[in-house]
């Protein structure tokens, strides 16, 4: 499955993913593959399991996109599309 990732906390490890309108898909850093942390709006691939409080996601990768505006690695406007929060690494 592919979707993207709706909220990622730092400090414990943890985040949720998006699940359109059903309830968020839960992720930990321990079933991340290729990443130590998630960042909010990134595309990830995953397996989904069913967990006694909802949904696991499991072998978590972040997918490769192409950038699709045409703009290329050269953007100056790339941080305006960037959400800054204090003390969240981005």
């Amino acid at each position: 499955m592919q979707t993207v990732v709706k909220k990622w906390f730092r400090d414990k490890d943890t985040g949720f993913l998006d699940n359109g309108t059903g309830p968020d898909i839960l992720v930990r850093k321990a079933d991340l593959l290729n990443c130590q942390f998630l960042k909010v709006g990134v595309t990830v691939e995953f397996e989904c399991h069913p967990g006694k409080q909802g949904l696991i996601a499991k072998k978590v990768k972040l997918t490769h996109q192409k950038k699709s505006n045409g703009q290329g690695h050269n953007n100056r406007n790339n941080n305006a599309h960037r959400e800054f929060r204090p003390g969240v690494m981005t």
